[in-house]
């Protein structure tokens, strides 16, 4: 089967899609050709987030790395669908392309545009007519489960914002009458709703609630491992809660 694969000291995408086949096809790899869209599905995610790390670490050879990575999950989920005639990955390259030009009409078009205001602002209105959505609800459902938690509630927040739906003054005084609820017992639906009131808190003073956890939780585990190290240290473990 790679008898006709051509080795070179650098390859393209081109090279990538051509790999990829030959990994899929007959007598290619046994496991990639067992592979489906769920069963790798949590790769993608997890791929994703290393080019996040990549990032945080200002690591440009990791981030290479790791970008790689993601783009081998779009050509191998692209190929899945080319062998069942649906699409490839060069609809997939069309697609982004038009929606670039679609969505960048002051770069593409006749537009004019004062600041980023504006140009997010115009993003957002394209998206909504190009989707068919004619209602806030329709544009908030369209923000995927599948995301952290914390980062849904933010986005989910803001559009509601943008259409109205809130007192910027209310955010702290529900975090309190949230967290007072748990004083007489404490269930997921409390726990929800103190964690979404936390998140318009958030967000409303212009913090992200998902980074501010992550950096939080990175102070715990600092201070862990220092209270570990000292002599005695583990009868003295840090409290979760300073």
């Amino acid at each position: 089967m790679t008898d006709s694969f051509e080795f070179k000291e650098k390859y393209d995408i081109y090279d990538l899609l051509a790999i990829m086949a030959i990994l899929r096809a007959p007598g290619g790899c046994p496991w990639d050709a067992e592979q489906t869209h769920e069963s790798i599905k949590k790769n993608f995610i997890e791929e994703t987030y290393e080019v996040v790390e990549a990032i945080n670490k200002e690591d440009a050879e990791l981030l290479q790395e790791e970008l790689g990575d993601v783009l081998l999950q779009v050509v191998f989920h692209a190929q899945m669908e080319k062998e069942k005639g649906v699409f490839d990955f060069s609809d997939v390259a069309d697609g982004i392309c038009k929606k670039l030009i679609v969505r960048h009409p002051h770069v593409f078009g006749d537009v004019d545009v004062q600041n980023t205001d504006d140009v997010l602002t115009n993003w957002d209105a394209i998206k909504r007519r190009t989707k068919h959505q004619t209602s806030t609800t329709q544009a908030m459902a369209s923000v995927p489960r599948e995301l952290p938690a914390l980062m849904r509630s933010q986005k989910l927040q803001h559009k509601a914002a943008k259409a109205g739906a809130e007192n910027p003054q209310d955010a702290v005084f529900y975090v309190e009458e949230k967290a007072a609820a748990l004083r007489d017992g404490v269930t997921p639906e409390k726990i929800g709703k103190l964690l979404f009131a936390a998140v318009a808190a958030a967000r409303q003073n212009g913090i992200d609630a998902e980074e501010a956890l992550t950096d939080v939780t990175d102070a715990f585990l600092a201070s862990f491992a220092d209270f570990e190290k000292e002599e005695d240290g583990a009868k003295n473990l840090p409290n979760l809660y300073d």
